[in-house]
C-alpha cells in the first residue's frame, strides 16, 4: 500500500509498491473478487476498532512534515483534491493496478470517496502516519506516491515507500522520478535512518524499479518481497 495505499490504509497495514502488469482475464477476475471480499472484510473490521487518538500514539517528530509539494525536472508532486476524481477514477479501475494492491473495484461513487478520505492524508508527525502525494505531468494526474512513517525515534527512524504509475504513462521513468523525489524528503527533511518497500514477487517492473533505486532485499512473506534502502546507500546517488 496495502500504496498504499492507500486511500483505505489501516494502520500497521504494509504500502504496496506496483508499476503495471497484466494478467489473463479469467484469473484477474478471480483474483480481483477475492481481493474485493478480503478488502470489504478488513473494511468492517477497521470500523469496528476505534482509532487511537493522537495523545495515544507516542512521541511526535520534532519537525512535523506538513502538505509538501515537491517539484521535480518533469513532475509536481503534492497533496490530492477532489478535482482529480476523474482521473482518479480511470487510474484506480485499470485492471494492472488492482492486479498488486488489495483495492476493490469501486463505482466513481466509492472512488471519489475514496479519493476524499486521501486527501486527508497530508502529514507526517507520529508512528503510522500515512502521507499520499499526487504525481502530476503537466497538470494531468498520473499516479500517486506515498510514504508511511514506521519509527519516530531518532536513532530508529524509518518510513515505507509506495508508488503506482497509471498505465500509459510507464516507460518513461516517471516512477523512478517521484520515487526519488520522496525518497529525498524521507532521507532529508524527514532524516529516516532507512526506508522499506514491499513489492509482489510477480510485479516485476516495481521490483526492476526498487533495485535502481538502490534498494536491498531483505525479507519475504509469501509472496511479498520486503526491501529496504538506507540513507548512506541513497545518498552517493541521488545527493
Amino acid at each position: 500500500m496495502p500504496p498504499s495505499i492507500l486511500g483505505w490504509v489501516p494502520s500497521g497495514h504494509m504500502t504496496r509498491a506496483l508499476a503495471p502488469s497484466f494478467i489473463g482475464s479469467s484469473t484477474r477476475r478471480s483474483a480481483g473478487s477475492a481481493l474485493h471480499a478480503v478488502t470489504r472484510a478488513l473494511g468492517r473490521l477497521r470500523l469496528a476498532v476505534p482509532r487511537r487518538p493522537r495523545w495515544m500514539r507516542g512521541p511526535r517528530l520534532e519537525a512535523p512534515i506538513v502538505a509538501p509539494t515537491l517539484r521535480t525536472d518533469r513532475l509536481l508532486l503534492r497533496p490530492h483534491r477532489m478535482t482529480d476524481a476523474a482521473a482518479w477514477y480511470a487510474l484506480q479501475c485499470e485492471p494492472s493496478v488492482l492486479e498488486y494492491l488489495p483495492w476493490p473495484e469501486r463505482t466513481r461513487r466509492q472512488s471519489a470517496r475514496h479519493l476524499a478520505h486521501r486527501t486527508r492524508h497530508t502529514q507526517l508527525v507520529q508512528r503510522d502516519d500515512f502521507l499520499a502525494l499526487g504525481v502530476e505531468r503537466d497538470g494531468i494526474l498520473i499516479g500517486d506516491v506515498s510514504l508511511h512513517l514506521r519509527d519516530v525515534g531518532a536513532d530508529e527512524r524509518s518510513a515505507e515507500i509506495g508508488w503506482i504509475v497509471a498505465p500509459g504513462w510507464e516507460g518513461h521513468g516517471y516512477a523512478t522520478e517521484a520515487s526519488t523525489a520522496v525518497l529525498g524528503l524521507a532521507f532529508g527533511q524527514l532524516d529516516a535512518k532507512w526506508v522499506t518497500a514491499v513489492v509482489d514477487a510477480g510485479n516485476t517492473r516495481s521490483l526492476a524499479l526498487a533495485e535502481r533505486l538502490g534498494f536491498l532485499p531483505v525479507d519475504q512473506h509469501g509472496a511479498d518481497r520486503v526491501l529496504r534502502l538506507s540513507a548512506e546507500r541513497f545518498a552517493p546517488t541521488t545527493r
